[in-house]
C-alpha cells in the first residue's frame, strides 16, 4: 500500500471519550478489563477499518502480547500484500482506576511543584496513567489498528488555574495524516499558576472536536446514556435526545420529561475529572458547535452502531443518548 499523501487532507470521521470505567474495574486499583477492552477494539476495527481480502497481522510485535507469533508478516513476505485503509479517527481514554488515586492523594490539582508531596503525586500519576495509554495502545493494535499513544504533557498541552490553556491539535492532525490513530488520555500537566494540574479527556476531546470538526463524537461509558437523575435511582430516566444551545438545555425525547430540568449526577470520591458531570457539560458544548455527540455502554452492540454513525440518521431500537445542536425552531418554544 502506497504512503498517504499528506497533501490531501483527511477529514476525522468520529472523535471517541473512552471512558475509564469502560476499559478498566474501577474498583480494582490499576486493574484492565479485559473483556470488554478487546470488545471495543474489534467495534473500532469493525467500525472504520476498511476491510482487505489480505489476511492483516497483529501490529503488536512486543513480548508479552499473548499473540501469535506465527500472524507476524514473514521477513520476505512483500509488503505489498499487507493491506490495510480505515476511516481516520481519533480516540481519548480516562483513568478509570489508573492515576485518580495517585491524583488525589498526591493533591495533584491543587498545583505547588515546591512541594515534594506533590511532586511526588505527579510523577506517580503520570507513570499510572501512561501504563494505561499502553495497553490501551496494545489492544488496539493487536485488531491491526495502527494506534499510537499521545501523552498530553509530552506534547505541551498546559493549563492555567486548571482551564486549558495550550494545546497541540496540530501534532493530532499530523499523526492522522500520516494514517495513525492517536490515542490520548487525561493527564497531569503543568499549569502556568499554581505549578500542574489534572487535565481531564473530557476537555480534550472538547478541544480536539472543535479543532478537527468530526462528523460526531461518540462517549462511551458504563451505563447506557445520560440520565434525569443518577442511574442508580430505580426511578432513573434514560435521556434519549437533547437539544442545547447557548448552555440551555431542551430534553426531546422523552417528552414526558419537564423542561429545563437540570440532570442529577454523582462524582465518586477519588475523581479528580468531575465524573458524568464534566462529560455532559462537555458533550453539550461539543453539540453547540454542530457536532452531534453520541452517549452509549461500551461494548453493546449499541456502542458499535454509534462507532459507525447509524443513531445519527435511525435511533429505531437503538439505546442510548444523543446531544445535538437545537433547532431555531426549538429555541423558539
Amino acid at each position: 500500500m502506497a504512503a498517504p499523501d499528506n497533501n490531501i487532507l483527511r477529514p476525522v470521521r468520529c472523535i471517541i471519550k473512552l471512558g475509564g470505567s469502560s476499559a478498566t474495574e474501577k474498583d480494582k486499583f490499576e486493574t484492565i478489563n479485559e473483556s470488554l477492552l478487546s470488545t471495543t477494539a474489534k467495534q473500532l476495527k469493525e467500525a472504520f477499518v476498511i476491510s482487505s481480502d489480505k489476511q492483516q497481522p497483529t501490529m503488536d510485535w512486543s513480548r508479552g502480547s499473548n499473540c501469535d507469533q506465527a500472524s507476524f508478516l514473514p521477513e520476505d513476505s512483500p509488503t505489498s500484500e499487507f493491506q490495510l485503509d480505515f476511516n481516520p479517527f481519533v480516540v481519548v481514554h480516562g483513568a478509570g482506576s489508573y492515576g485518580h488515586f495517585q491524583a488525589s492523594k498526591g493533591r495533584v490539582n491543587r498545583g505547588d511543584l515546591a512541594e515534594d508531596y506533590v511532586k511526588a503525586g505527579f510523577v506517580a500519576t503520570r507513570i499510572s496513567v501512561t501504563k494505561l495509554n499502553h495497553e490501551i495502545v496494545r489492544a488496539f493494535a493487536r485488531e491491526c489498528i495502527p494506534a499510537v499513544g499521545v501523552s498530553p504533557f509530552s506534547a505541551g498541552w498546559s493549563t492555567r488555574n486548571r482551564m486549558l490553556d495550550r494545546e497541540n491539535t496540530p501534532h493530532v492532525q499530523r499523526l492522522v495524516q500520516a494514517g495513525l490513530l492517536p490515542v490520548l488520555h487525561g493527564d497531569a500537566v503543568l499549569d502556568s499558576v499554581q505549578g500542574c494540574a489534572i487535565l481531564s479527556g473530557d476537555v480534550i476531546v472538547r478541544q480536539l472536536a472543535q479543532t478537527l470538526k468530526p462528523s460526531y463524537v461518540v462517549f462511551l461509558t458504563n451505563v447506557p446514556g445520560v440520565y434525569d437523575r443518577p442511574p442508580s435511582d430505580q426511578n432513573a430516566v434514560l435521556l434519549k435526545e437533547i437539544a442545547v444551545a447557548d448552555g440551555t438545555w431542551k430534553i426531546i425525547d422523552p417528552p414526558e420529561i419537564e423542561r429545563g430540568m437540570k440532570v442529577q449526577t454523582t462524582v465518586a470520591a477519588h475523581d479528580t475529572t468531575g465524573g458524568m458531570e464534566t462529560k455532559i457539560a462537555e458533550a453539550a458544548s461539543i453539540a453547540s458547535c454542530g457536532i452531534p455527540v453520541l452517549v452509549v455502554e461500551t461494548g453493546s452492540r449499541h456502542a458499535l452502531e454509534a462507532l459507525k454513525g447509524s443513531p445519527l440518521t435511525s435511533r429505531e431500537d437503538w439505546v442510548g443518548t444523543l446531544i445535538r445542536q437545537a433547532g431555531s425552531e426549538e429555541l423558539e418554544h
